[in-house]
């Protein structure tokens, strides 16, 4: 389903982009998503914005807020209690980064660091039920955990969140499917070789895309470096991009389904 008014615990409903210049990266994925951006006039918003495509919220936007923290797409999951989860967090030996906190009328939003190193947000929705397309060209469609410990990962994840998790071998790898019940709601696989040393585990976002090469082309024009090249898998082509703010995230041409 394209079109979202909430989303049930455990389900990825939101993700934000942390930049150290809102502007340029508005500009940006304006070009490559046809995204606007309708930012926050309230100074307690702390220069905060969203993402809109046809109308509907798609993605987040602000400052870098901490010192030393990287240009990132943060990656939200759905909870029901921001506070249980945060308490399972520390249960599980992961660290509360940001203890949950009320955002005016929109909703309470913690953010978390897993026992395998990766980052992670939860989002309990107030009047903001989250993203309100997905799933298609413009919006994001699939969220991955690109883990150094799969192991660690999985048993902390599987304890905090209410995930099960599905392993298979793709290509001569193994790659987990976290499920919901029955259905697949985010991604894992280990680090491969090629990615540069000492890179964290960390939560990868792909956005869907009418035009894959089309797309790759105009982020090459405006700055944007191909860390992946295209390549094809079971879902759809994709590759892996690194904004011109140094955030990577992937772009994904869906395969049609009947």
């Amino acid at each position: 389903m394209s079109v979202r008014s909430g989303y049930e615990a455990g389900v990825p409903c939101w993700v934000d982009l942390s930049t150290p210049d809102v502007q340029a990266s508005v500009r940006f994925y304006g070009e490559i998503f046809g995204w606007t951006a309708e930012m926050v006039d309230d100074p307690a918003a702390g220069g905060y914005g969203q993402f809109v495509r046809d109308g509907k919220r798609v993605a987040g936007v602000g400052p870098i807020m901490a010192e030393g923290m990287p240009t990132v797409w943060n990656t939200y999951v759905a909870t029901d209690d921001a506070v249980v989860t945060a308490d399972r967090v520390k249960n599980a030996g992961g660290t509360v980064v940001v203890e949950p906190m009320r955002i005016f009328e929109e909703g309470s939003m913690a953010v978390f660091q897993a026992t395998d190193g990766s980052f992670f947000s939860v989002w309990q929705a107030g009047n903001h039920k989250g993203a309100e397309l997905v799933n298609e060209p413009g919006a994001f469609c699939w969220n991955e955990l690109v883990t150094r410990d799969p192991q660690a990962a999985t048993s902390f994840y599987g304890t905090v969140l209410p995930w099960t998790p599905r392993t298979q071998q793709m290509d001569g790898m193994a790659y987990t499917e976290w499920l919901v019940g029955d259905r697949s709601v985010a991604g894992m696989m280990e680090m491969p070789p090629q990615y540069p040393e000492g890179t964290p585990s960390h939560w990868g976002i792909y956005f869907a895309v009418a035009d894959l090469d089309a797309t790759v082309a105009t982020a090459r024009s405006l700055g944007a470096t191909v860390l992946v090249e295209s390549m094809d898998a079971p879902p759809g082509r994709f590759g892996m991009l690194v904004d011109p703010q140094g955030a990577a995230f992937s772009v994904i041409q869906l395969n049609q389904t009947a």
